[in-house]
């Protein structure tokens, strides 16, 4: 382990194992909801309900280093409290290949989802909750049960699953062909007037969904939320991404052109 006390955090660079010790998850579940998750890496930001959690933690940390490598731990530890309000930044040092893990998907309907795990990881689950809490029903040690029953969950849960490194884990996201036509399945509740709901209609509410618009929302709303997606989705944004993401980001944001290219049209 190596601790680096910046201006601006606190950096703790570490192996798994070090990560999965009892006092290192007990702090980082706790910090969960406020937990910036980043590949090898997580970000823990200050929050002040947990200032004492927060400052038996830097005990603990400044603890085990001192033991590690055979130095004063009550000189380190008031070293370290003068860091105390600072973000905590923890990595890994490993190189080795990531654990994968498969995360289920299956929609029950429109308005609701479970994402369950085939074995207990709670660094993916806890990763998964602190981007869908507000949506989450209820929960187990494997599995969420989510309601997306408006537009925003649904946005919400397809960026959550954009993210596919966790730490030391690769996820991999499993659903049968019926999972996106269940989701969706709404839609078909909506007309056009006295249109016939025939192919065109199926395509114009699918760039409603890609807009995050309802159903024949202004030029207004439609502009609005072009410029936003577009430019969260802009392949320009993730250069340093994996090849897989780079893909994702291009055709979410052709998808996005096309949509509303076409629906300025009809708006």
């Amino acid at each position: 382990m190596e601790i680096v006390l910046r201006n601006n955090l606190i950096l703790v660079t570490t192996d798994f194992d070090t990560l999965n010790t009892q006092w290192m998850r007990d702090f980082l579940s706790n910090h969960s909801r406020g937990m910036l998750f980043l590949e090898k890496a997580v970000l823990v930001f200050r929050n002040e309900t947990l200032s004492e959690a927060r400052e038996e933690f830097i005990k603990e940390l400044s603890q085990f280093h001192a033991a590690k490598h055979d130095f004063s731990h009550e000189f380190f530890l008031r070293s370290m409290l003068k860091f105390g309000n600072q973000p905590i930044r923890v990595e890994l040092n490993k190189d080795e290949e990531p654990q994968n893990v498969k995360v289920n998907l299956y929609a029950y309907n429109s308005d609701t989802v479970l994402i369950s795990l085939d074995y207990p990881n709670s660094w993916v689950l806890s990763y998964l909750r602190s981007q869908l809490e507000v949506y989450v029903e209820r929960g187990t040690d494997t599995s969420l049960v989510l309601d997306v029953s408006d537009y925003g969950a649904k946005a919400r849960l397809e960026k959550a699953l954009n993210k596919r490194h966790v730490l030391h884990y690769q996820i991999s996201y499993s659903y049968n062909e019926r999972f996106i036509s269940k989701l969706y399945s709404d839609f078909a509740n909506f007309s056009f007037g006295t249109l016939c709901r025939d192919e065109d209609d199926v395509q114009k509410n699918h760039f409603y969904t890609v807009l995050q618009c309802p159903i024949g929302a202004s030029q207004d709303a439609l502009k609005d939320s072009y410029k936003r997606l577009a430019k969260a989705y802009h392949p320009d944004k993730i250069l340093q991404e994996a090849p897989h993401m780079i893909k994702h980001y291009t055709q979410k944001f052709q998808l996005l052109q096309e949509a509303y290219s076409a629906l300025r049209i009809v708006s």
